[in-house]
């Protein structure tokens, strides 16, 4: 066989083993989260793939730009000791040139010799290649190999394939660097988001001024910093999970994660598998193990909603988990233990329920060890305008209205309604006024049929047309003077009026222009 025929078939073995490395490389590089660890493996493989005697992996901070190694294999060389002696290193001239740097021979360059121990391991001659890594069009750091002297070493098709090497590190950088930037994004939108939730969820933001929301404050405020389990008691609309979210919020456990479940919301033969989680094979579609929300809600708050609706079987669970603190996934054997604080709500008269046997007393008592009654509508009369402007200031930003405020008949309207929703249906009733209001004003007009009509709202008295007239003729005198701050002069201009006219009406229906001065 002839000297090129041998030389062919060496070359054919070389580029199979260079490619079996860039694909084992690639594996590396991808099948490891940690960017050190994934280096080392490259490291390895090069070692154990190519006769590498040392090599070195040099990542460039972003920042400050500081070099250091991160990761190393065999022998290190001291190509950082060029620095001392005339500012720049071989790694850094690398970096910044982006050009590879070949040295056959170790022992002809002083700045590569070995020092102590290495000059020990490293008696037979070795030769240096460093290239770079670039991330984007940015530098970002070198691989340095060190390698047995070959006087046959093609140099040329060994910094290609160091360059490839370099080059799918620098994609790994990038990844990782994109990733890492997210993560941190993402963490910082997280704290965002949290301290968004905390001002939304204050005390603050439960409105209201009346003897009854106040109770609700000083309550709130006294179980927040605690650990104890709540219940929440309370007509549909009054704002149960409002309350809920204040005491998550308010209290130690603020940055952990606060999970809702609605229990009227899901099946009987879902709810056990959302609450406890279940494991691969408990039932039929169980493909794989899942968490359930007590464990979602690890060391934060876990909110049930309308607990009345819980049946008997999952009732005895959730005594349990109250009286151990440890859950059981479906179809597991082993014990999971919890750390979450439970709060519980109900519309439903509990009590009730206990004497039918459709709720277990013993769950009702450890439920109730901190109760909170949430008070309708009709009893915080004082606290509905204050909900009204909110709302009204709420959708006005939201559809883009300019809508300013509410008109003294519609005002009379809102407040003599006796609102059987509760602060959900003055929300929706206040929407729908924006969204059908094309003025500065809401107006009697714009509120829903409901709060309009005598027979529904049972708050009007039956009149005559005469006396309906006169009625909204006071309420439009009355509007004015309050538009113009009790000048009757510009009230008569507003309604297209003469000032003798406008005070005719005043003294008609004996109106005290005093009391719309500021």
């Amino acid at each position: 066989m002839s000297n090129a025929s041998v030389s062919a078939g060496r070359d054919h073995t070389n580029e199979i083993r260079r490619l079996s490395t860039l694909l084992e490389i690639s594996q590396a590089l991808s099948g490891v989260l940690n960017l050190k660890a994934a280096l080392q493996s490259v490291l390895d493989i090069l070692e154990r793939r190519h006769q590498v005697v040392g090599g070195t992996v040099y990542l460039q901070d972003a920042e400050n730009h500081e070099v250091h190694a991160e990761a190393t294999v065999g022998i290190r060389l001291p190509t950082q000791r060029g620095r001392q002696r005339s500012g720049e290193s071989i790694t850094d001239r690398v970096i910044d040139t982006g050009k590879a740097v070949v040295v056959p021979r170790v022992s002809q360059e002083p700045a590569l010799a070995p020092q102590g121990g290495e000059r020990t391991r490293s008696a037979r001659e070795l030769t240096y290649i460093a290239v770079a890594i670039a991330v984007g069009r940015r530098p970002g750091g070198t691989l340095e190999v060190v390698l047995p002297f070959k006087s046959d070493r093609d140099y040329q098709r060994s910094v290609e394939f160091y360059r490839v090497v370099a080059s799918m590190i620098s994609q790994a950088l990038k990844l990782r660097r994109t990733m890492e930037a997210d993560r941190t994004r993402l963490a910082e939108e997280n704290e965002h988001l949290r301290d968004e939730l905390r001002d939304k969820y204050a005390f603050r933001s439960i409105i209201g001024n009346s003897a009854s929301i106040q109770q609700v404050y000083e309550q709130v405020a006294q179980v927040a910093r605690t650990n104890t389990t709540a219940l929440i008691r309370g007509e549909s609309g009054t704002g149960k999970e409002m309350i809920a979210h204040a005491i998550h919020y308010n209290s130690p456990r603020a940055k952990k994660p606060f999970i809702k479940v609605s229990c009227a919301a899901l099946p009987e033969s879902l709810i056990e598998s959302e609450l406890f989680g279940y494991e691969k094979g408990a039932f039929t579609g169980a493909q794989g193990s899942k968490k359930g929300r007590f464990e979602l809600a690890e060391g934060g708050t876990l909110f049930l909603d309308e607990i009345g609706d819980v049946s008997l079987s999952t009732q005895v669970k959730l005594l349990r988990v109250l009286q151990e603190r440890e859950i059981e996934r479906l179809g597991s054997t082993s014990s999971i233990r919890i750390n979450v604080r439970l709060i519980a709500a109900t519309h439903r008269p509990l009590e009730e329920l206990m004497e039918e046997g459709k709720f277990r007393a013993d769950l009702f008592y450890r439920l109730a060890v901190f109760t909170i009654f949430a008070p309708p509508l009709r009893e915080r009369k004082p606290d509905i305008m204050l909900l009204a402007d909110h709302f009204l200031e709420k959708y006005s930003r939201e559809h883009g209205k300019g809508i300013k405020r509410v008109s003294t008949p519609a005002i009379d309207m809102l407040t003599s309604y006796h609102w059987p929703g509760n602060v959900r249906e003055l929300e929706n009733t206040m929407e729908r006024a924006v969204l059908v209001c094309e003025g500065g004003v809401i107006h009697g007009h714009h509120l829903p049929p409901t709060l309009q009509t005598a027979e529904a709202s049972d708050t009007l008295a039956r009149q005559s047309l005469a006396e309906s007239v006169e009625a909204f003729e006071r309420d439009v005198l009355q509007d004015a003077l309050k538009t113009s701050r009790g000048s009757c002069a510009r009230a008569a201009r507003l309604l297209g009026t003469t000032e003798r006219i406008f005070n005719y009406k005043i003294r008609k229906y004996g109106l005290d222009v005093r009391r719309f001065k500021p």
